[in-house]
C-alpha cells in the first residue's frame, strides 16, 4: 500500500498529465482522509488505509475524467468560515462573494448601528449570503431569501439548519416573493453571465444555467430587481449588488434611472475587479 505522500504524488502526476490543477488533489486527500492540513502533514510517511486510498482516487477519477467540481465531489464548499453543502442544483459559492458579505456588513454598520433590520438575499442559490449574514448579525438582522428553484431552495434550508440560524426561504422569480413587504437592505449575486458568452465546461456542464445566464447582456436580473425595487424598499435603505466585472457602467445607468437620488457606486474585489455596485437610498452619504 502507500503512504499518504506517495499516494499524493501519483495524484498530482496523473493531475498534471490532465492539464488541471493540483491543488484540487489536495482537498480530494483532507477530504476523504478526514484529515486536517497538520494532521496530513504528521501522517505524510504512514501507510494510507485501503478503503482511504480506494475512495481517494475514485474521487479524483471524477474530477479527471468526468470533469467533476471538487467541491460537488466532496459535497461541500467553505464560505466566510463556514461550512456550507452544495450539489449540482446550485452554484458553488465563490470567494469573490464573501467580499460582498464584507461590504454588506460594513454598511450596516455605517447606517443601521446596532438597528434591528430586515434584510433580503434576491436568487439565494445555495444560501450563502442570507446564510452568512444572518449568522454575522443574528441579533439585529431579520433575513429572507427567495429562489425561482425548488432544488436549490432545498440546499439552502438545509444550510441555515447546519448554521443553526433562522431564514425565511420563499420560492418565487426574483422579487415578486416578497413584493408585499418593505426591507432595510438588499442583496444579491444574481446569474450575470450573457447568454452567447463562453464558460468552462466544468461550469456550463455541472452548475445549474438557471444560475449561471443573465440573457443576452447579463444583465435581465439587474433589470428586473431594480424595476421593482423601490416597492419593497424602505425610505432609507441599501441596494448591494455582485456583477460581472465589465458590467458597472452600465448597472449604474439603470441604477441611477430608477434611483435618481441615491448615491450609487462601485467597488473593486481584490483582484482589481469592478465587482460590487451599491445603491445608498435617502441617506446622506460623504464618499
Amino acid at each position: 500500500m502507500s503512504s499518504y505522500k506517495q499516494a499524493l504524488e501519483k495524484a498530482n502526476k496523473l493531475t498534471r498529465k490532465k492539464g488541471k490543477e493540483t491543488s484540487a488533489t489536495k482537498l480530494l486527500l483532507l477530504h476523504f482522509s478526514d484529515l486536517e492540513p497538520t494532521e496530513l502533514y504528521l501522517k505524510y510517511e504512514t501507510e494510507m488505509p485501503e478503503k482511504t486510498y480506494n475512495n481517494f482516487f475514485d474521487g479524483l477519477n471524477q474530477y479527471l475524467e468526468h470533469n467533476i467540481p471538487t467541491q460537488q465531489i466532496m459535497g461541500y464548499v467553505y464560505f466566510y468560515g463556514h461550512k456550507f453543502i452544495v450539489n449540482d442544483q446550485v452554484l458553488i459559492p465563490r470567494f469573490e462573494t464573501e467580499e460582498l458579505v464584507v461590504n454588506v456588513l460594513m454598511l450596516y454598520d455605517e447606517y443601521f448601528p446596532n438597528q434591528n433590520i430586515d434584510l433580503v438575499d434576491i436568487g439565494t442559490g445555495s444560501g450563502c449570503l442570507a446564510v452568512t449574514l444572518k449568522k454575522e448579525e443574528e441579533q439585529h438582522f431579520t433575513v429572507t431569501a427567495t429562489d425561482i428553484s425548488k432544488e436549490a431552495l432545498e440546499v439552502a434550508i438545509q444550510n441555515a439548519k447546519n448554521l443553526e440560524v433562522v431564514v425565511e426561504f420563499l420560492q418565487g422569480d426574483m422579487l415578486h416573493p416578497v413584493l408585499d413587504r418593505k426591507f432595510d437592505i438588499i442583496v444579491s449575486n444574481p446569474p450575470y453571465i450573457p447568454s452567447e458568452e463562453t464558460v468552462d465546461d466544468i461550469i456550463f456542464d455541472n452548475e445549474p444555467h438557471v444560475a449561471l445566464f443573465g440573457g443576452e447582456d447579463g444583465l435581465k436580473f439587474y433589470n428586473q430587481i431594480l424595476n421593482n425595487a423601490s416597492k419593497v424598499m424602505k425610505p432609507k435603505s441599501i441596494i448591494a449588488f455582485e456583477h460581472g466585472y465589465d458590467k458597472a457602467e452600465k448597472l449604474r445607468s439603470i441604477a441611477k434611472s430608477n434611483f435618481p437620488n441615491a448615491t450609487i457606486y462601485t467597488l473593486k474585489d481584490m483582484q482589481k475587479l469592478d465587482r460590487m455596485t451599491f445603491i445608498i437610498n435617502g441617506f446622506e452619504v460623504k464618499l
